[in-house]
């Protein structure tokens, strides 16, 4: 592998006898992980269901290896949201900031969504979880891979972090800032982030980390936590931010948490009149363990001003308009999804319990997608039945993981079925992969169009809409 030769001479000034360990890692092939979606199974069930050739990674409860022979991405597994497929050390990130259900967290930097999906299955379905993407294609991608996890309590929004900090003033328990970086520890499964690498990329980098996690500071609460996280391996972007950030902020201190024997902790020689407690923080060096680069550190603001004002209104959706969907859910699931609804256009949702107004957000899911609202009619969305289990819906139509029917399904072909009309939930060995409504003896697919398979299970292509890129 070509690496930057500015890169190779920085690494052997920083890592003096371990540099050549270090580069060679660059030789050997990436590691491959998937966790485990607790939303939908546990681990046990999992083990005990999956088809892969899988083995524990040692610092993720709910993270696996697989052989680079497994296609774990093409597999109808995978589209029913068993599991997240993730870079290995990207998952000590969330393992780490450990959210608690019944917190207010929020994701900064979130696309394309394998930390915040962790975040989710953490935080079980309970409290508010705001995602928030810069960029409105990649925000669109995150708000899909939360939509396949079936997370129902989760908010997508499309911001910078100056206009959320304005938003939510000392409003989080938990911060996740995974700041852009120079992509250092991805060169092994990137091509891109090699070509774009220079000691000014770097810098540039550093300066616009320092101005995130300035305005993610002003959103957590006195007593929170706040995780920032990397990939790259610069001390600028990573010992550099922090040392400087707590330096400027008396309010907020590095906290010592335990983690994976593997992790190698902060350098406080690699920064200029560091504090000691930089060493707190943690690395993971690709060398060290079976993954790629990352930098974690968790600070606590242990104290802070008053909240601010907060705008907590809500526009109540009448109830005239929510007719249809009651009728639609009497007829079609065992319990009705209530809470405090809105409406995006025709677009049905529940918002989560803690969260504020959406005025004045962009924002691209505003929380649990029921579906559209049409004239004298309602249809159900595909996040909704991602989110149910067989036993929710009334009607289900249960295909075998090995069925050329699932095959059929995911393609969008009609399937032939036995059974009364109406909503139907389409289940793979009894998980959910989405809606068919049957009629006359026939199944009419409501897959999505832009998930569509196409192909066979060894060699199939999914549509654009769908997601390439992994963290």
């Amino acid at each position: 592998m070509k690496l930057p030769n500015d890169f190779v001479v920085k690494m052997r000034e920083l890592l003096q006898e371990e540099a050549e360990p270090f580069l060679r890692s660059y030789e050997q092939d990436k590691a491959q992980g998937l966790r485990i979606n607790r939303l939908k199974l546990t681990r046990d069930e999992f083990i005990q269901t999956q088809p892969f050739t899988i083995h524990p990674i040692p610092w993720v409860q709910d993270g696996f290896y697989y052989s680079h022979e497994d296609r774990p991405g093409k597999h109808p597994y995978h589209d029913a949201g068993l599991y997240y497929i993730q870079e290995p050390s990207a998952m000590g990130v969330g393992e780490l900031v450990d959210p608690k259900p019944g917190e207010k967290v929020l994701d900064l930097c979130a696309a394309p969504g394998g930390k915040t999906t962790h975040l989710a299955q953490k935080m079980n379905q309970a409290g508010l979880l705001v995602a928030n993407e810069i960029h409105p294609a990649r925000a669109k991608i995150l708000s899909q891979n939360l939509e396949r996890m079936g997370v129902r309590n989760a908010v997508v929004t499309n911001e910078t972090p100056d206009r959320l900090a304005k938003k939510f003033p000392s409003f989080f328990d938990v911060i996740l800032v995974d700041a852009p970086c120079s992509g250092e520890g991805m060169f092994r499964k990137d091509v891109d982030a090699r070509s774009e690498w220079s000691l000014e990329h770097v810098a540039f980098c550093a300066a616009r980390q320092i101005d995130i996690i300035e305005e993610a500071a002003k959103m957590l609460k006195p007593g929170g936590r706040m995780v920032y996280s990397t990939c790259t391996f610069s001390p600028e972007e990573n010992e550099g931010v922090i040392d400087a950030f707590v330096k400027q902020h008396a309010n907020f201190e590095i906290e010592h948490v335990a983690a994976y024997e593997g992790f190698s902790r902060g350098r406080e020689d690699w920064v200029k009149d560091a504090s000691p407690s930089i060493e707190a923080t943690y690395r993971l060096w690709p060398h060290r363990l079976q993954g790629e680069g990352h930098y974690i550190a968790v600070l606590r603001k242990v104290d802070g001003s008053e909240q601010g004002k907060l705008d907590a209104s809500r526009d109540h959706v009448d109830k005239k308009l929510l007719q249809d969907y009651m009728s639609f859910a009497k007829a079609s699931l065992t319990d009705t999804p209530m809470g405090d609804f809105t409406l995006f256009g025709d677009q049905l949702y529940l918002l989560p319990s803690d969260m504020l107004s959406l005025r004045q957000l962009k924002v691209v899911r505003p929380g649990w997608h029921l579906g559209t609202l049409k004239k004298n009619r309602f249809e159900p969305s595909h996040a909704l039945a991602l989110t149910l289990t067989n036993d929710q819906a009334r009607q289900q139509w249960n295909l075998d993981v090995e069925s050329p029917e699932v095959l059929a399904y995911l393609k969008g072909e009609t399937l032939h079925v036995d059974g009364p009309k109406g909503w139907t939930l389409v289940t793979v060995n009894g998980f959910s992969l989405g809606w068919g409504k049957a009629t006359q003896n026939q199944l009419k697919n409501h897959y999505p169009k832009g998930l569509r398979w196409t192909g066979t299970y060894s060699n199939f292509v999914q549509t654009p809409i769908g997601e390439y890129k992994h963290e």
